[in-house]
């Protein structure tokens, strides 16, 4: 985590700890791959998962160590060997990462090299891993231009692009809680990920006492000239097409 956040100068250590922490515990493992069969007077019909094989993953800088043990654990669940192609703004702590568990799963028992990645990633090499014959599957978490790549590279692709996650509050939500949840899940990681809440719709009829509710969990009102002030800062011209 520490590493995570001197490396990209994003989000919030704390927040990362926290994280890496929620993966390594919640990921479902092997015990979530339950063989499934149903019998008639037909026959028997049963249903197993089977592995894809070698799973080709793309992780973001927004959520590079959490991605990465998320990811390695689901896959080399279900049976698979994964090869990263990481961001390179997170290149040196996903590398850090990625041998942190090769050594587990080795001391665990299992081969060597189940997990790797691109020692310097790039678009290129992102692309070339995407159209690897060898590859079965895309696992790919970022931007929409890396999710358009995987979703045209002819393969098998899960994908995760930006999110714009809304919260809703009527008069029926206890509103204690929902401005303390909705304040500290905006502050996660100084809301560079894209699970975090970006925006809430409430009803009128609560909207003033929500407003002064988060303040109370030390959110900042802002004045509308204080708004433009903070959009000049943080937001960048750009033409849209045509």
């Amino acid at each position: 985590a520490r590493e995570a956040h001197r490396e990209t100068g994003l989000g919030r250590l704390e927040s990362k700890i926290m994280k890496n922490r929620l993966v390594t515990e919640k990921t479902p493992g092997t015990e979530a791959l339950k063989s499934v069969a149903w019998s008639g007077d037909d026959g028997l019909t049963l249903v197993e998962r089977a592995p894809y094989g070698v799973i080709a993953a793309i992780t973001p800088t927004t959520n590079p160590t959490s991605t990465i043990i998320c990811n390695t654990i689901g896959m080399l669940a279900a049976g698979n060997a994964v090869v990263f192609n990481v961001h390179p703004n997170a290149k040196m702590v996903s590398s850090i990462n990625i041998e942190l568990l090769n050594q587990a799963i080795v001391k665990a028992g299992g081969p060597v090299n189940l997990v790797t990645g691109v020692a310097e990633p790039t678009v290129e090499s992102a692309q070339a891993l995407m159209r690897h014959p060898r590859v079965g599957l895309l696992v790919v978490t970022g931007g929409p231009g890396v999710v358009k790549e995987a979703m045209t590279s002819g393969k098998r692709a899960i994908c995760a692009g930006p999110g714009n996650p809304p919260a809703v509050v009527d008069e029926t939500a206890n509103i204690q809680k929902a401005a303390a949840d909705i304040v500290f899940g905006a502050s996660l990681d100084n809301n560079i990920i894209c699970v975090d809440e970006k925006e809430v719709f409430v009803v009128d009829s609560v909207a003033d006492e929500l407003l002064r509710q988060m303040q109370v969990n030390k959110a900042f009102l802002l004045s509308p000239s204080q708004l433009k002030q903070v959009e000049q800062v943080i937001f960048s011209e750009q033409r849209g097409p045509g």
